[in-house]
């Protein structure tokens, strides 16, 4: 088994971190103050480390963990909406173990699926600003070396996938002479690595229509293909 002691030691080191003063105010102040429908929980507070399969071939970059999703589980999108719309994807995809991520222990196991974020706090208005994305990049770029059997890189919303084109481009994986475009569903193929573009899964997206579930499953499905060719989906006429 490839030994995992990166994981380890990469894990401890995002929590730890304190390096954004404004990220570091707000994740803590949600974490104190909460919201009624979660108040009698204790909230994780602190940034979130990657989350899945070691050896996987998908890796997924997302923005930022949620103020009261991921900042209150302590994992990647677990316990909010943009989480629902995503583990129902890859679970349908065969990269999730189950349709819901709730909790850090119920459960849920990625199959050769990695998930990440372009920031690891939860960040007001969900905006961090490029400083803050600019001092979180050494985490990806970690987690890029290390996961060395990736085939597929799925961006989610344009800041997901702005950073992992320019972080995989960083670590000399990937280059282009024009920058790809981001644009739902574009696949761009890159030397060994296919990056696909995806509109994030939130309520913002979601609720209007503009993501639906079968949108956010083709971007999976071709995942899937592009790292399982034979893959044929099993279709449910309810989730298009």
């Amino acid at each position: 088994m490839k030994d995992r002691a990166w994981k380890l030691d990469l894990d401890r080191r995002v929590v730890a971190c304190r390096a954004c003063p404004r990220l570091v105010r707000w994740r803590e102040t949600v974490a104190r103050e909460k919201v009624r429908r979660f108040a009698g929980q204790e909230y994780w507070g602190k940034p979130l480390p990657g989350f899945g399969d070691p050896e996987a071939r998908l890796l997924i970059v997302g923005l930022a963990p949620a103020a009261h999703g991921g900042n209150r589980t302590g994992r990647m999108f677990t316990g909010d909406e943009s989480g629902n719309w995503l583990f129902r994807a890859l679970h349908d995809a065969g990269f999730a173990s189950q349709e819901v991520s709730s909790h850090r222990g119920d459960g849920m196991n990625l199959r050769d699926c990695y998930i990440t974020a372009a920031a690891r706090c939860a960040p007001p208005a969900n905006k961090p600003s490029p400083a803050e994305l600019w001092r979180c990049r050494p985490f990806l770029l970690e987690e890029i070396a290390a996961l060395k059997n990736v085939k597929v890189v799925v961006g989610l919303g344009r800041i997901g996938f702005e950073a992992a084109l320019e972080a995989y481009r960083a670590a000399g994986r990937i280059e282009w002479k024009k920058k790809p475009e981001f644009g739902h569903a574009r696949t761009h193929t890159l030397g060994g690595i296919t990056v696909i573009a995806s509109y994030h899964p939130s309520q913002q997206n979601t609720f209007t229509g503009r993501l639906t579930r079968g949108m956010l499953l083709k971007v999976f499905r071709t995942a899937r293909s592009c790292i399982q060719p034979t893959y044929v989906p099993r279709i449910d006429p309810q989730k298009q």
